[in-house]
């Protein structure tokens, strides 16, 4: 089977890029008939991954101006660098913009993500660009593993479980390799390598972080807010300040996601690291001794645990846990309060030792590090500078947004410019 475009992929990025290659067409004059676009899919569906993004509730993208998602989402300036033409090819607005189309309502949240207004997001999401893929007219085939992809005399052979397909163009859109029951197990990046290109090793991103021993079941399920999390590996540290989940295995939540990625860096070749929690990350050292002073020159009578529980980080049902830790009683009140045991608290509470890392998943991140080495593709076009015809784009490069519809919105960005050039 022959197609001017061959995607594989049907993820964010295969999507955008077989809707952009039409529209592109279209306005070359180029009639439907005589330009065939078409999506390999290993899944039964097309855009698994979507439906999964925010916890089934779809996390489509992030508000604000292009140069803000850039900045507060892209935190490497190499990857705001090689993100911001395919961001302003294609922004958040024009991708709710599309959506809205097929009658897609989205909300913007006080914290910037965008989610659809309805109960049943994910799937109405997905339902929105499977209509927009008919109306493009874009030859979808599911359940189509490709194997094997070959560039002979300007043209490009394609092997799959099934059957064998070429194309003048291919645009390789399959992701990176976390969530492989979704179908990202890293074929893409074994098909880019066969051309030339640089696989920077994927590692764990936006993953929780499992510890050693195992957190108290007093905290499992309790979620603290705006707390500061740090993992330290031999003299060196990543530090995050936000809400962090205490689980079973470890812990998870936006700061834990956040540093994920540069934790897994630092223990590549390191054993494990310590994990350290800072439950009032508003005062440094000096600050947080004379507010504890303070409380016991001036509220010497007050309960420790009124103190505690007022304080907007630090969930009730963790108030006891936290006193048991310092060895304090329940009932105790400040003004009874030795300094051995001011200083413990707050130690306690400025530099809680929550254990030590165990690993961190890399099949359990919301995405994955590393993958094609973004100095081989064209920022302008998402080409690959190795091999003409060959487009790249989504998970498969190496970039890593933050939490918050980012990750989400540059594979749509990414896959729209990559098909905007393949015409």
């Amino acid at each position: 089977m022959f197609s001017d475009v061959l995607i594989i992929g049907g993820g964010a990025a295969g999507i955008c890029a077989a809707i952009a290659a039409r529209k592109k067409a279209r306005e070359n004059g180029i009639e439907d008939k005589d330009f065939s676009i078409c999506i390999l899919e290993r899944n039964k569906r097309p855009g698994v991954k979507i439906r999964i993004s925010g916890g089934g509730k779809c996390n489509l993208t992030h508000k604000g101006a292009v140069d803000k998602l850039l900045e507060k989402g892209f935190l490497r300036k190499s990857e705001q660098r090689f993100l911001r033409h395919a961001l302003y090819s294609f922004t958040n607005e024009e991708l709710l913009g599309l959506l809205e189309k097929q009658g897609l309502r989205t909300v913007a949240r006080d914290d910037g993500k965008v989610f659809p207004v309805s109960g049943v997001a994910a799937d109405d999401v997905l339902r929105g660009f499977e209509k927009e893929l008919e109306r493009s007219r874009v030859k979808v085939i599911t359940d189509e593993r490709v194997k094997r992809v070959e560039k002979i005399n300007g043209v490009f052979n394609v092997a799959t479980g099934s059957g064998k397909f070429s194309a003048v163009k291919v645009v390789l859109a399959t992701g990176g390799v976390s969530y492989p029951q979704t179908g990202t197990t890293g074929d893409g990046l074994k098909i880019a390598a066969s051309f030339g290109h640089t696989v920077i090793k994927p590692l764990p991103a936006l993953a929780p972080i499992y510890l050693r021993p195992l957190p108290s079941q007093q905290l499992a399920g309790v979620s603290f807010r705006g707390v500061g999390l740090r993992v330290s590996v031999k003299g060196r540290s990543v530090s995050r300040i936000g809400d962090l989940l205490i689980t079973h295995k470890g812990i998870s939540g936006p700061a834990c996601l956040s540093l994920s990625r540069e934790a897994a860096e630092m223990l590549e070749d390191v054993e494990t690291g310590e994990v350290t929690v800072d439950f009032l990350p508003g005062y440094a050292s000096e600050a947080l001794k004379r507010l504890l002073l303070e409380q016991a020159s001036v509220n010497g009578g007050r309960l420790i645990r009124k103190f505690l529980q007022a304080q907007p980080s630090i969930p009730s049902s963790a108030v006891s846990f936290l006193m048991q830790q310092a060895d304090i009683d329940r009932e105790e009140k400040w003004g009874n309060l030795t300094k051995k045991a001011r200083q413990i608290l707050e130690q306690t509470l400025h530099n809680f030792a929550l254990g030590v890392v165990k690993t961190i998943p890399l099949d359990a991140g919301e995405v994955s590090a590393g993958g094609i080495a973004l100095k081989e593709v064209d920022p302008k076009t998402m080409e690959s500078r190795i091999c003409n015809g060959l487009f790249l784009c989504g998970e498969i490069l190496d970039y890593t947004g933050e939490v918050g519809g980012f990750n989400l919105q540059a594979a749509f960005s990414t896959g729209w410019l990559a098909g905007f050039s393949v015409c």
